[in-house]
């Protein structure tokens, strides 16, 4: 069992940043690529980013490519989602997961955090 906690989502203007946080814990989480994904009311939850914790490559969606950036600390367990010149549209719930590898269905979901970009 993998557990997966956000934190840092909030409401921000349009333009501004915002970080979010994600503590992961559990059986052999670190044998897992991390991700970010997102979802608004009525659509399908979409990937955002992800990361591997073997070698860090990283995997950004194109809506996001230059303006979001995925990492992680391996000391401390965490990974990130530096969101930049956000927009409206990047308003969601966004969630950490984790994947066997990027294109497949998470195995494991934390519980979301709600990001609000305001005009």
């Amino acid at each position: 069992q993998v557990q997966l906690v956000e934190s840092g989502g909030g409401l921000v203007q349009a333009g501004g940043s915002l970080r979010l946080s994600c503590a992961a814990s559990g059986r052999a989480f670190s044998r897992y690529t991390m991700g970010w994904f997102r979802q608004t009311l009525g659509k399908e939850r979409e990937f955002v980013a992800g990361i591997r914790w073997s070698d860090g490559n990283t995997f950004h969606a194109d809506s996001v490519r230059g303006r979001f950036t995925i990492s992680k600390d391996n000391a401390k367990s965490e990974v990130y989602l530096q969101m930049n010149s956000l927009t409206r549209e990047d308003t969601a719930v966004y969630y950490c997961a984790a994947l066997t590898k990027i294109g497949v269905r998470p195995a494991y979901w934390g519980q979301g955090t709600q990001v609000t970009v305001s005009s």
